[in-house]
């Protein structure tokens, strides 16, 4: 038996920790695995037999690889790929550009509520489902799909998975909602929910461009424990069992998750919360389904750094409006856009 505690390159969020434990357990060799945010490393314990440490450092890379994570034994230098922003500044602006257009004409319509809309849940879906926020349900997704294969069993126990997801965004994000009212948030507590919504996604946008380390470590996250018994989920074979992994994916680490629940409990009403959290859900059902039929990933794109730094830009231009307009709604500073 030996205990290798290795560097981990490639870790964005506290989704990060427990997909890789999740992979590296799968490995024969492989008896337990303890992976950490906070320091960016991973201590492993199995039996690899005669192998050398820097075949070992090989082999457990290459499970990890399609992820987007390298393990070295010793600390990487970290490059930042900093001609990424070239090309991932002009598509946000793009991408900016075009909300504002459809801002104008309404489509969105967001601003007159001061705060998030369903347009924006909808959008921030779309960005999670491919971000390495969403990789742990990726993984499930995937997961669930081989074991079920096996039996024979390749469509309905994707269909449970996401009927699972979408029901319990439904449900719980309803509660969040009515809680909202029973605590009775006034302008002040609105106004403090908002602003700590905002400051998550402006935490997870810098995270996604991958140049401070430090922010990695603020952000909101699951005990421990309960992510691997949310993990160890999908291997019981039964048939309702994607039903119950779809809806436990609503406590997951997932910081635009997060966002979306903290923005959830500041409407004060349940149909509200219920349909915010759906849409969100919904905007994540694209990849995610497409996931429950193929292998794509978009860690495994050359130009994976050019969307990752967008996505990032976006999020964080999200994180700042919804700021600004929080600061609008309780009269701190005066309008700054004007869509009517």
């Amino acid at each position: 038996m030996k205990t290798i505690l290795l560097h981990v390159s490639g870790m964005h969020c506290s989704a990060c920790p427990i997909l890789i434990e999740e992979e590296l357990k799968e490995l024969q060799e492989v008896v337990s695995v303890k992976a950490s945010l906070r320091n960016h490393c991973v201590e492993i314990n199995g039996d690899f037999g005669e192998k050398e440490i820097g075949d070992i450092v090989c082999y457990l890379t290459e499970k990890v690889r399609k992820h987007g994570y390298v393990l070295s034994e010793e600390k990487q230098r970290r490059a930042i790929q900093w001609a990424d922003f070239s090309f991932a500044i002009p598509f946000a602006m793009l991408f900016i550009g075009l909300f504002f257009v459809l801002q104008k004409i309404g489509v969105l319509n967001l601003v007159t509520t001061a705060n998030v809309n369903y347009g924006t849940a909808f959008i921030v879906g779309l960005i999670a489902s491919v971000s390495s926020c969403m990789a742990v349900v990726g993984g499930l997704v995937l997961s669930l799909s081989a074991n079920f294969a096996k039996g024979g069993d390749k469509v309905r126990p994707q269909l449970f998975f996401h009927g699972g997801r979408l029901i319990s965004f439904f449900v719980l994000g309803g509660v969040i909602g009515a809680l909202g009212s029973v605590f009775q948030l006034g302008i002040t507590g609105m106004f403090v929910m908002s602003f700590l919504a905002a400051i998550v996604l402006i935490v997870l946008g810098i995270n996604l461009l991958d140049i401070f380390l430090w922010t990695k470590r603020i952000q909101l996250s699951l005990p421990h424990f309960i992510g691997n018994h949310i993990d160890r989920l999908k291997r019981i074979n039964h048939t309702l069992m994607p039903f119950l992994v779809g809806a436990v994916t609503f406590f997951l680490p997932c910081g635009f998750t997060q966002s979306m629940q903290i923005y959830t409990l500041t409407t004060g009403d349940f149909w509200t919360g219920a349909f915010t959290m759906s849409v969100f859900a919904l905007g994540t059902l694209p990849v995610l389904a497409l996931l429950s039929f193929s292998s794509l990933s978009i860690h495994t794109k050359v130009r994976s750094g050019i969307f990752f730094k967008t996505a990032g830009l976006v999020v964080i231009f999200f994180g700042l409006f919804n700021l600004i307009n929080s600061l609008v709604a309780v009269g701190f500073i005066p309008s700054l856009f004007n869509f009517s």
